[in-house]
């Protein structure tokens, strides 16, 4: 059974400057405050007397003492002298009102725990923290007045699996270093909507201490990362977005934390948002913490913070990264490391709960807003509804369908012919879940090299295999997930210190791979064919899987009304002339879509249009010969 978290709206009592009320702690001991952001942390309002201030308040179950210290201390002390803080009732919970402390002042948790060790600690639930992350964090309070009305009620009344769904995935700080949220309003928005995404993917922008975890290893999980500005100007951001038609996705990650002794790690002296027994609290693999999923304290913690970033951000959807490493209790860890659940298995039946009840709340409180897993096993399933035993995601990013691509375009076209099916495999499979393609940031990094830098041959060629194997890309089932750099063509592997090597004006070929992807987004999300039956079989079928002699590929795509649209890829070194193709209609088709055509330096040799013809094919009753140059994809639709 999923846990369940408080309905819709606050069901807790309104915030108070003075601490959570009788409501609040009766949520917070269930693990099932859906506002936990508005009680815990630091609240501006005024107090009992009626002198303005700010209220703390704080989780830490097994301290002896819990002070708040800093700038917010002033008024009281004369000085950044510690305030204590009192424990409310026979509670987990401790709070205290300053008088005179106010928004941008720094604070810091000061504890005395269970072990005897004094600690400083950042607040679990601050909304900003300084630069570089540390034990201090700043008390803000929004004035932000959004303008996206528009787009969260087009939003909610949406089928996103029936959707165009079209991701460039960013990484904030290295798309063009040294830009603010704001200037990335301007920006980032502008050049997402010239190529034609519907969304884009920030990895996580919540604080962390180290750039070079890309924001995998967060310390601040209600604090969007001061590195580019205040948490206003990052609403100014999603807000910006929508008001272009852009949505906003977010990788979220609630699989572990990082060790840093200001963070969650042994917050009150002993494991509290860890898992006490260390072979399932902590990480072998990464050095990190992995959170105590049934705990109910630690559910809701997370489950709210999703909530969080969604209400408070409206933010369209999450990424929830790492969800394999949840899902089992023997993930990385030899024989003899690990032990089996109640049942006597390797599943996390914890974290399988909590992820039910993460899917569960957020599609309950914001219908529209999505949720996706990264998930590299079998695991059945991930994107099955809760009722059917699922654990209730959205879409699965399909790994199996990457790695299989990859490798094959990584093989020379003389070669290919041997790796034929790695194409055509995932075919087999693709309506077990709702899949993301995805050509993420993983697969750019750690000596891997670029997208183009793996394909074999000189720069020609390269460019021509990325083109065709884009146009492969976005015309299979399943929504399309494209990380930066990857529609420049370009040369290297990313690189965060550094950021993109945007193309100049002479690299016509850089230039020609990303002409071909904003013309790839506009025709896929103007051809519902490519979309609007994906979690259906019935939208694909297959007119040539066999072909391995001519590396030749060729599927029909169809609209809910029938309208078809026909994908014929020739990915060998050699240009088939006459190559017949079976059709599902008779008379003039046209080009929709030519990864050869000049205007991405391509060849541009393949006739604008041609006739099928009543000569059965591939199992159709018409068929058409088609010219189709090496390295290349093109789309026919009736014309």
């Amino acid at each position: 059974m999923a846990q369940s978290i408080a309905g819709p709206g606050r069901a807790a009592d309104e915030p108070s400057a003075t601490g959570p009320g009788p409501l609040d702690l009766h949520l917070l001991a269930e693990g099932t405050h859906q506002r936990l952001w508005e009680v815990l942390g630091a609240h501006p309002g005024t107090g009992p007397d009626g002198r303005p201030g700010v209220s703390f308040t704080l989780w830490a179950p097994r301290a002896h003492r819990v002070a708040v210290a800093g700038e917010v201390t002033g008024q009281v002390t004369g000085g950044r002298a510690p305030v204590p803080l009192h424990r409310i009732g026979t509670t987990d919970y401790w709070t205290a009102f300053l008088p005179g402390a106010e928004a941008g002042q720094r604070y810091r948790f000061e504890l005395l725990g269970a072990d005897g060790v004094h600690r400083a600690k950042a607040d679990p639930c601050a909304r900003s923290a300084p630069l570089p992350p540390g034990p201090d964090s700043v008390v803000y309070a929004s004035r932000y007045r959004w303008s996206d009305r528009e787009w969260m009620i087009r939003r909610a009344a949406a089928d996103p699996r029936r959707r165009p769904l079209s991701v460039y995935e960013v990484h904030l700080g290295s798309w063009r270093p040294g830009l603010t949220y704001r200037q990335l309003a301007a920006q980032l928005t502008s050049y997402v909507r010239e190529q034609g995404f519907t969304h884009v993917e920030l990895l996580p922008v919540m604080e962390h201490p180290y750039g070079g975890s890309w924001g995998y290893q967060v310390t601040g999980f209600y604090a969007p990362s001061s590195r580019f500005g205040s948490p206003d100007d990052f609403r100014y951001l999603v807000d910006s977005l929508h008001r272009a038609g852009i949505g906003v996705i977010l990788d979220w990650v609630p699989a572990h934390f990082p060790r840093d002794d200001f963070a969650l790690g042994r917050f009150d002296g002993h494991p509290l948002y860890e898992h006490p027994d260390p072979r399932r609290g902590e990480h072998p693999d990464w050095g990190t913490l992995v959170f105590d999923y049934g705990r109910p304290e630690v559910a809701n913690f997370l489950i709210a913070n999703a909530l969080y970033w969604c209400e408070e951000f409206h933010v369209d959807g999450l990424r929830v990264d790492a969800v394999a490493s949840m899902l089992y209790l023997d993930y990385s860890r030899p024989p003899g490391t690990w032990e089996p659940n109640r049942e006597g298995g390797r599943e996390d039946l914890e974290a399988v709960a909590f992820l039910r009840a993460l899917n569960e709340t957020v599609h309950g409180r914001f219908p529209g807003v999505l949720t996706i897993a990264e998930e590299s096993t079998t695991w059945p399933g991930v994107t099955a509804p809760l009722r059917d035993g699922g654990l209730g995601f959205d879409f699965k990013w399909n790994l199996g369908w990457m790695h299989d691509t990859l490798d094959y375009f990584r093989q020379d076209p003389v070669y290919r012919e041997h790796h034929h099916h790695g194409i055509t495999f995932s075919t087999t499979y693709a309506w077990t879940e709702n899949f993301v393609l995805p050509l993420s940031h993983d697969e750019v990094v750690h000596g891997k090299g670029s997208l183009r830098g793996r394909m074999p041959g000189d720069e020609a060629a390269q460019l021509a295999n990325l083109r065709a194997m884009f146009g492969l890309m976005w015309a299979l089932p399943g929504k399309n997930l494209l990380f930066m750099g990857g529609e420049n063509g370009d040369p290297g592997e990313w690189s965060e210190p550094y950021g993109l090597p945007w193309p100049g004006p002479e690299e016509t070929g850089r230039l020609g791979v990303r002409r071909l992807v904003a013309d790839l987004n506009r025709a896929y999300r103007d051809s519902p064919a490519l979309w609007a039956q994906d979690p259906a079989p019935e939208g694909f079928r297959w007119l040539d899987a066999d072909d391995a002699g001519h590396n030749v590929y060729a599927f029909l795509r169809r609209a809910p009304d029938g309208t078809p649209l026909v994908c014929v890829a020739n990915l060998s070194g050699t240009a088939w002339p006459a190559h017949r193709t079976g059709l599902p209609r008779p008379g003039r088709w046209q080009v929709l879509l030519d990864t050869d055509a000049a205007p991405y330096t391509g060849t541009g040799t393949r006739p604008a249009d041609l006739r099928a013809t009543a000569t059965p094919h591939h199992a159709q009753p018409w068929s058409a010969e088609l010219h189709l140059p090496a390295l290349s994809t093109c789309w026919l639709v009736p014309g």
